[in-house]
């Protein structure tokens, strides 16, 4: 048994009305101000958002606002504009031309800002050097890059010369690497030699040169020199950026594109087949990026603002360099993990920048639980008006110690939901608008018409678990899926003609709240009743004993399916069998007996990829089959499933 007493946490049921100091300065002031722009953007969407458009650069404007032919949209139609020219050169050329846009920390402790007039000269040379290689508007370009400041410098000179990046995740193996290259046909890779993390290099171009032992049509690598690691370069394909960025000028002028030309390709991984080529667009993904920073995270010019996703990731895209730089923010970026040299970084940089907004995922705030208070304690964080939440559904213990221990209890938090397909975030709240409670992601942003369905298509009660719908096109909307228009169609719009289908479980309470409850495919039926995971995760992380847990479904001859979980549990508590009853009773409490786990293993560490996501689809195999066969290779740590492998064998030969 544990050496402390459990008792269940409650205090999620509370609400959180906005403070009166915020409120008072924020952008939208109250939740009848919310309503009310609510109401009006919903009845005229297209209104609502050619306002917003509005407040951009637009060289060409647009003669129609949106042309709708379920399920392909066109927004901005006959517009032009230059989206690089949106987030750099109307600052750069401006009042904000001296001011921080990126204040980049490396991992050993190297430091750089880039001031907008900077980063502007540093993207013309870029772009000059991509077109005298010869990319021209429409070409893509792969992306394989640690987060460092040329990351995004090479993401806004694509967008510049109409290129369309590709951004590869640098955890990611040469395998998906080739599959990227030969589905969006990339012909030129821009990388590093390597990125620094937990104080080890990772090579980045060796990984190239084994992507491309297999497919051989990529004319150019260009590559940063970052840790000085040995890597090989064959002339003349492989130059170093340094010496491409030296031989050019530092002016370059933008060119103009079509509203609906391809701004990015990103690749999302099927649960079965080759990954889907996420296609996104300039005029519409600029407007749905700039106008959510303005609003969910009430940017004015005095933040300093700090999303600590990778740039590989959506998140980064449009919440690293798109939304925020179009709002001419100034932004924190680094390099590394967040426990190097231990998990104090975060907080000592938050301390040391003084960071007013901070946007980070659950799964690290479960790391930072489990690490201990003591960390942020150590820290002046005082300077925080504003936190986020990104990535999956944040449980309700997680939301409060994020509350307390680094809001100090005086910071809103936006618990964002949104995907890769929808470009930016769509429910939402708005800091100085929306009561919050642990747990929900509240309501939708303007313009979005989100509803839950029942599978006949009915709209479901308040407390009535259903589809996540979204009723009327929005600008930031996925447009297609690359080479593949009748997978597009089918995989997001044919559960209910003309809607779009998130993919994901939720209910709305009485106040209307949205409460994400996981992926469809993460909804367990055991014995005829359908089961979140992320409803059974957040019960057992409800626990005092509990850091992290992760829940999975097997298959089970009598239930359909049995509930597996997966606990990772916080210092002073040790594992026993009595512990592991107190659990599932636990959860018996919370949910109800049907959700009581039928298997509960104790795990120091859960199978994460560098980016901190839990790899659920390895939890699967391992308690159907008792090994992994899959690939492993974006795994953070290996040691984590040997570990668990060794219990599960051990689990069945006790049976």
């Amino acid at each position: 048994m544990s050496s402390k007493k459990s008792t269940p946490s409650h205090d999620h049921d509370q609400v959180h009305q906005p403070p009166k100091e915020f409120a008072k300065k924020a952008r939208i002031p109250s939740l009848a101000a919310y309503r009310k722009l609510y109401q009006k953007s919903i009845e005229k969407p297209a209104g609502f958002w050619a306002k917003e458009a509005k407040e951009l650069l637009w060289r060409k404007k647009w003669s129609k606002t949106l042309e709708w032919k379920a399920p392909f949209a066109k927004w901005f139609v006959g517009g032009r504009l230059n989206v690089c020219e949106n987030c750099v050169d109307r600052h750069a050329e401006g009042a904000r031309k001296n001011k921080a846009a990126i204040i980049w920390e490396g991992e050993p402790g190297d430091k750089r800002v880039l001031t907008y007039g900077q980063l502007q000269r540093e993207v013309c040379r870029f772009a000059n050097v991509l077109e005298k290689k010869g990319v021209k508007a429409g070409e893509r370009v792969l992306i394989y890059m640690p987060m460092i400041p040329e990351a995004a410098v090479a993401m806004l000179a694509c967008a510049r010369i109409g290129a369309a990046h590709n951004v590869v995740f640098g955890g990611f193996a040469a395998d998906a690497i080739v599959d990227r290259l030969e589905d969006s046909g990339a012909t030129t890779i821009v990388t590093a030699d390597g990125g620094w993390r937990r104080g080890k290099v990772v090579p980045l171009k060796p990984v190239v040169d084994e992507a491309l032992a297999k497919y051989r049509h990529v004319q150019r690598v260009i590559v940063v020199k970052r840790c000085e690691n040995e890597v090989s370069m064959t002339d003349p394909r492989d130059t170093w950026w340094h010496d491409e960025v030296a031989a050019v000028s530092a002016r370059h002028k933008a060119k103009a594109f079509d509203s609906e030309h391809p701004l990015f390709l990103l690749y999302t991984s099927g649960s079965t087949g080759k990954p889907k080529g996420i296609l996104h667009t300039s005029g519409g993904y600029l407007t749905g990026t700039y106008s959510t920073c303005k609003y969910i995270f009430d940017m004015n010019d005095e933040d300093v603002y700090w999303c600590t996703a990778d740039v590989g990731w959506i998140t980064g895209h449009s919440y690293i360099v798109y939304g925020p730089l179009a709002n001419g923010v100034t932004q924190v970026m680094y390099e590394g993990a967040p426990n190097f040299p231990d998990f104090g970084r975060f907080w000592k940089m938050v301390e040391e920048y003084g960071v007013t907004i901070f946007y980070t995922a659950p799964t690290a705030i479960r790391a930072f639980i489990k690490a201990g208070d003591h960390f942020p304690a150590a820290c002046d964080l005082s300077s925080l008006r504003l936190l986020g939440s990104v990535g999956e559904p944040i449980n309700p213990e997680a939301w409060n110690w994020y509350h307390k221990h680094i809001g100090g209890g005086k910071c809103p938090i936006v618990d964002t939901w949104w995907q890769t397909e929808t470009g930016a975030i769509l429910i939402s709240p708005l800091p100085g608008a929306t009561p919050l409670k642990a747990g929900t992601a509240t309501l939708p942003f303007f313009g979005i018409d989100a509803a839950i369905l029942d599978e006949a298509g009915k709209e479901c009660k308040p407390d009535q678990d259903g589809r996540l719908v979204i009723r009327k096109p929005w600008p930031s909307m996925i447009r297609t899926i690359h080479g593949d228009k009748e997978r597009y169609r089918k995989t997001y719009w044919s559960d209910y003609p003309g809607l779009y289908t998130a993919g994901d479980g939720a209910r709305r309470d009485k106040d209307g709240n949205f409460w994400i409850i996981g992926r469809l495919d993460d909804v367990l039926n055991v014995s005829g009743h359908r089961l979140g995971t992320a409803e059974i995760e957040s019960a057992l992380v409800s626990h005092p004993a509990v850091a992290e847990a992760a829940v999975i479904g097997r298959p089970d001859d009598l239930k359909g399916q049995a509930v597996a979980a997966f606990v990772t549990l916080k210092g002073g508590f040790d594992e026993s069998v009595g512990l592991r009853e107190e659990l599932r009773g636990h959860v018996g409490k919370v949910i109800g007996a049907i959700a009581k786990p039928d298997d509960l293993f104790f795990t120091p560490g859960l199978p994460k990829t560098r980016s901190g996501k839990i790899m659920r689809r390895l939890l699967k195999e391992l308690v159907t089959t008792g090994t992994v066969a899959g690939n492993v290779t974006t795994l953070e740590d290996f040691s984590v499933v040997e570990n668990l492998q060794r219990q599960i064998s051990e689990s069945r030969a006790r049976q």
